[in-house]
């Protein structure tokens, strides 16, 4: 019970709501320019949703827009800018459940926030939402976010893994690359996304919800078996060995 009166004291801190405004942000620029780039590719090319052009349009901005935001907010909060990356962490003990659920909360008002001023300032422009084709089912869908976000989350831990030195910029820059590739492998099929956040403000604007689950389960759980894996199999804490039997 004290243990859990700490951690509830320590994610009300004024650090940790520094870190939470950071998400916040960082979070609300990440969608602004990864929703607002397929707005403008929709508006320039009706056909934009079968483009490959527009595909690598998106993918370009989503990769720059992370990797500054994660920049942004990596000495502050750590630069989760996803609920998926912070239950990554969650699980693998980086960061408080309770802390973690804040984080979550301003990731998705961020979202939301940034869907919505794009949808009042366009006027006539739909706010694009996550969906799958009629052939792919919700399974399918889930596996393949799940696979991506683990993709994701494995390359954040890699990068803010101390053990490898400072983070500085490269980190940043290799998780917006990842995420790019991985929006290149699946735009047609899920849309890309590896964040339930911006599937929910999209979804919440947009007004549909359809295979919001998808959006969920799969990074969720792509999620956790990353930061399973990194911490534990992969690249385990070094334990020191004693130098006598018994010591």
């Amino acid at each position: 019970m004290a243990s859990l009166k700490s951690r509830l004291e320590h994610s009300v801190t004024p650090i940790a709501l520094r870190a939470y405004f950071a998400e916040y942000i960082s979070t609300f620029l990440f969608v602004y320019a990864s929703v607002g780039a397929a707005m403008a590719s929709r508006k320039m090319m009706p056909d934009a949703a079968s483009g490959s052009s527009s595909l690598v349009a998106i993918a370009v901005a989503n990769a720059f827009a992370l990797s500054v935001a994660v920049y942004l907010a990596a000495n502050i909060s750590g630069g989760h800018v996803n609920p998926a990356v912070t239950f990554g962490m969650a699980i693998g003990g980086h960061i408080t459940i309770p802390m973690a659920i804040f984080y979550w909360i301003a990731q998705m008002l961020g979202s939301v926030m940034a869907c919505l001023l794009l949808k009042t300032s366009t006027v006539t422009q739909q706010v694009p939402v996550h969906a799958i084709p009629h052939e792919m089912t919700g399974f399918g869908a889930a596996i393949l976010e799940g696979v991506m976000t683990f993709a994701l989350v494995y390359t954040v831990y890699a990068s803010a893994d101390p053990r490898r030195g400072a983070m500085g910029a490269i980190g940043p820059l290799a998780i917006g690359f990842i995420v790019g590739a991985n929006v290149l492998a699946s735009g047609p099929f899920t849309g890309g996304s590896m964040n339930p956040a911006l599937s929910f403000g999209t979804s919440l604007i947009g007004g549909s919800f359809k295979n919001q689950a998808v959006y969920w389960i799969g990074p969720m759980i792509g999620a956790a078996v990353a930061g399973i894996l990194y911490d534990n199999v992969v690249f385990p804490a070094e334990v020191p060995i004693s130098d006598g039997i018994g010591v």
